[in-house]
Parts: structure tokens; sequence; C-alpha cells
């Protein structure tokens, strides 16, 4: 910044400009250490300088020289960092972990142990219990130096029972499944059929007085899962508008591309000051039949669940870490989410994501000297509490790590399926971008190609960027993820070793060469945090 301001000091307004902006840093800094009490909107109070200093700046080039003398002074007033730079020997030991990440069976092996020895791990359940100890554990067998949990507390909900049947001439069951966060209930009704989630929230108040309300909107298939915000929106935000229309329970057509008779299960929510009704999600080929039926006439059905909140319940994250050889402090995180939904075994959702990152983690603690030895910063993987009801374990950490975000330099979670990884982004900032693109030169020999400016971060790291940590995106194909996402189907036998032997090298190669380069990747308290 000083370098401009040299060259061009008889551009006067850029003088003032950079003034102000030191002015309104410096009184923020005044008043982070002199006044523990202050206004959370920091640059309200005092957002100019005084009138007789910027009459000064203005007339004066020698603004500059003072600036430049305060900012030696003042670590409020800091130029911009630097090139970050990843050396050339760093790029020589990517490659090495590239080989040995495709050669590795390691996360397909931690992949079976998990979810072969847990099964499947709902939130709150006796099984993610014994999925943290299974993970505590595991991080340790595998090497990890440092071994920790950190609690994570939230709303339990629980699933017992679940059915549903067309009543009258064309009486027959279907095939259902309790959306998370459904209370439990009977109910009798007429199905009222909508298209979409627009339909629905168009109709009058207290309409469906009684009737029971089915969105039968088609998920789209998409390499990057896109077509899955439209269907997640009708599960998340279908039973409120239901309830706002007066229905006495919502069903939808399940949030997924398959065509098995497997319902696909996901938290819905109920706005505030509304009373929960069931909600539910049918498989693909029972909301199709549905539709079939009321196309003869008007068509009665009974639902019944059993389900619902349970107090409150204490899971922990689970961390593991391969200490870094220079600065230790400083983190690369990556991971994946340790539960899952309750009706498979969570193998793609996400036993995958824990077991390439635990994977990757442990064959870059793993390297010698004679391979480059361990990254100058440390390698912090995460098995996150409870992603599917919430985000809890990503918000529990964003909270509990808030004061020390600079220290984690970017992070990267695998939570979309075990398919092979087709693109890189990220979030670095412009000084960054040499680095990001030898990031993205070290992963193209596994077919990824660099992405800039697409994608955004994993769901349980959403949080801490929010607060201002760099996020990095490994992008899987997930042309067939959501065939077995949330449903019975999401079982081990679906798991590809090949492609997920890619999937622990890329983690790896870019894992390693953040945590080696010098310099950082724009991780910063955001301002009004």
């Amino acid at each position: 910044m000083r370098a401009p301001l040299l060259a061009q000091v008889h551009y006067t307004q850029q003088v003032v400009s950079v003034w102000r902006r030191f002015w309104a840093q410096f009184d923020v800094a005044r008043r982070r250490h002199g006044d523990c009490h202050a206004s959370s909107s920091r640059l309200d109070l005092h957002p100019d300088p005084p009138p007789s200093i910027s009459r000064f700046v203005t007339r004066s080039a020698l603004a500059t020289s003072l600036l430049i003398t305060a900012g030696a002074a003042a670590p409020a007033f800091a130029a911009q960092p630097g090139p970050t730079v990843i050396p050339d020997s760093a790029m020589a030991t990517a490659a090495t972990l590239r080989e040995q990440g495709l050669a590795s069976d390691l996360a397909y092996r931690v992949t079976e142990s998990l979810t072969t020895e847990i099964g499947p791990r709902l939130a709150g359940s006796e099984a993610d219990a014994r999925a943290v100890a299974w993970a505590v554990a595991k991080f340790k067998e595998l090497g990890y130096d440092k071994v920790w949990t950190e609690p994570v507390t939230f709303p339990k909900w629980e699933r017992r029972s679940e059915s549903a049947r067309v009543l009258g001439p064309h009486a027959q069951p279907l095939t259902i499944t309790a959306l998370g966060g459904s209370p439990a209930g009977t109910v009798e009704g007429e199905v009222v059929r909508f298209a979409d989630l627009a339909a629905l929230e168009a109709v009058p108040a207290g309409s469906l007085a009684g009737k029971i309300a089915f969105v039968d909107y088609k998920m789209e298939r998409a390499r990057d899962g896109s077509g899955y915000g439209p269907g997640s929106r009708v599960r998340s935000g279908g039973p409120s508008a239901a309830i706002r229309a007066g229905a006495a329970a919502f069903i939808m057509r399940s949030a997924g591309t398959d065509s098995h008779r497997m319902p696909h299960t996901g938290i819905t929510r109920f706005d505030e000051g509304l009373t929960p009704i069931p909600a539910a999600a049918l498989s693909v080929p029972d909301a199709e039949q549905l539709t079939r039926l009321l196309a003869l006439g008007p068509t009665r059905l009974q639902l019944a669940l059993d389900c619902g909140w349970d107090g409150e319940y204490t899971s922990q994250n689970v961390i593991g870490q391969i200490d870094g050889s220079e600065r230790p402090e400083e983190v690369v995180v990556i991971g994946g989410h340790l539960d899952s939904w309750d009706l498979g075994t969570g193998a793609v959702d996400d036993a995958a994501g824990v077991g390439i990152t635990m994977a990757a983690g442990a064959l870059i603690g793993k390297l010698g000297k004679s391979d480059g030895g361990r990254p100058a910063r440390s390698i912090r993987v995460i098995a996150w509490a409870n992603e599917e009801q919430g985000l809890h374990g990503g918000r529990a950490y964003a909270e509990a790590h808030e004061e020390d975000i600079e220290l984690h330099v970017i992070g990267a979670e695998s939570d979309f399926g075990a398919g092979r990884i087709y693109g890189y982004s990220s979030s670095a900032p412009d000084y960054a971008a040499d680095a990001e693109r030898r990031i993205a030169e070290a992963l193209a020999p596994l077919g990824i190609e660099h992405l800039p400016g697409q994608g955004g971060p994993g769901p349980d790291l959403i949080p801490f960027v929010e607060k201002g940590l760099a996020w990095a995106r490994l992008a899987q194909d997930g042309t067939d993820y959501f065939d077995l996402h949330h449903t019975p189907d999401d079982t081990f036998d679906k798991i590809d070793p090949a492609a997920l032997a890619q999937n622990v090298a890329a983690y790896a190669v870019f894992a390693y060469l953040a945590a080696s380069a010098e310099g950082g990747f724009g991780s910063a308290p955001k301002q009004g945090e």
C-alpha cells in the first residue's frame, strides 16, 4: 500500500482515503484494548478523523510520510500481505503423496470399519456415542500426534415407527420415511397434490383444513448436485407452508434422483409460532403411484408416525492432529462428518468423507525425511458431530475457535459422497493466487480441473467461513450421489475403492501444500464479528 502512495503523492484523495481507514482501524484498536464495553458496531463512533487533520492531509503530501511513520508504529495499519509461495521442494513431496494416495486402500478400510462396526449413526443415539469412541481409537491407531474431543450439545430427535396407507377402493401401503424433526401423529385425510413448493405456498390460508398436502417436485440429476437445492427447500419449507394452508400433515416426493423404493429422509424445519404437523417423504416410485391414483379421483391417505424430539444430548467433535514441523500452532483443517441418518449405514454420507480425510492426514504424518518431511503447519482432521440436523458440530467449533481464526490457514470438507474429485477452487485472495495455481497444478495429474470462482465451502465449515475462515473445495462427482443420499441404500457396497483412493491423493496433496505454503490464504476475522 505504501509504495503507490509514495509514487503518487499528488493524488491527495487517495491519501485521505487511506488516512480515514487508518483512523478507523486505530479507533477499533483503541477501543479493543482500552474499552471492553465498546459498541459492537465498531466503526460507528469515530468514523472520521478530526477536521483539522483531514485538512492538513488534504493540503500536503507530507501526509504520506506521516502515514508511513504511523504504520510502522501501529499494527492496525498493515500493508497487504506479500505473495503466498509454495516452495518447489513441497511440490516434489506432494507428487510423492499423490502416488502414495493412489496406491493406498486405507480410506476404504477406515470406511468399512466405521460402517460395519458402528453402522447407522443417528445423532444422539447410542451408536453416536460408539462412533465417537471409534473415531478416537482410529485416530490413535493411525498414528496421529494429538487426539481430543470437543463437546457439541443439540436437541435429540428419535425415529420409532412410520407407515402410510391409501384408503378406500384402491387401498394399498406406501413406502415412506419420517422427516427429521417431524412430530408423532396419526392423520387421515384427502391428499392434495402440488407440483412444487411455490404452488403450495400460493394457496389461501386455511384452504387445506384437514387435508394432507403432497408436493410432487422432481429433483434433477447433476454432477455438481445443483438439483438438490430446490429439492431440499421442499423438505425444509414445505411443512410450514402446509401448516399455513391449514393442512393436517405434509408429504413429499423424496429429494432424490433414484427410481428405487427407497425414501430419502433429512431434516425439516417448522417456522417459529407454528404448531408442527407430521411430515414425511415418499419414495420416488410411491410418489409416482400416488400421483396416478390421484388422477383416478379423490384419494384418502392414512399417515402414522411415531417419532419426535426427546431432550438434549451432548456428542463430540473428534479431532486428530498431525503436528507441523515449524509452526504447529497454525493448522490446515480437513474432515468429514461422523454422524449419519439411521436408514442405511451412512457409507457415502459421510463415512467416506471421514475415511478419506483420516487417511490423507495419516499419509502426511508418515512422511519421512527422504520423502521431504512433514509440512511446516499442522494438519487437523475433524470428524464433525451432528451435521445432518443443523451443522451443530461446525457451529460449536466455530464458536470455540473464533479467537484463533487466523491460526486456521484454510479448511476443506469431504461431504459429497465417494465419487471422483473433478474440480478444485478456493476463496484465496489475489496475493495467494500463485499458491492456488500451484495446488491446482499438483492436482491436475489426478484428473482435477482448476475451477476458480466456483463452488463454496463444505457444510460443517460454513459457520467458521462466516466468521472469516478461508476455504477450499475439492468437488466430487455427485451424478449418482442422490440415488443413495439419506436412504436405506446408503451402504458400504456402493463404495468404489479406486475413486476413494483418488480422493485421498487429492486431499493429501491439498492439505500438504497448504500447510507448506509461506504465507496465508485469507483467513481473518470479518469486520463486525
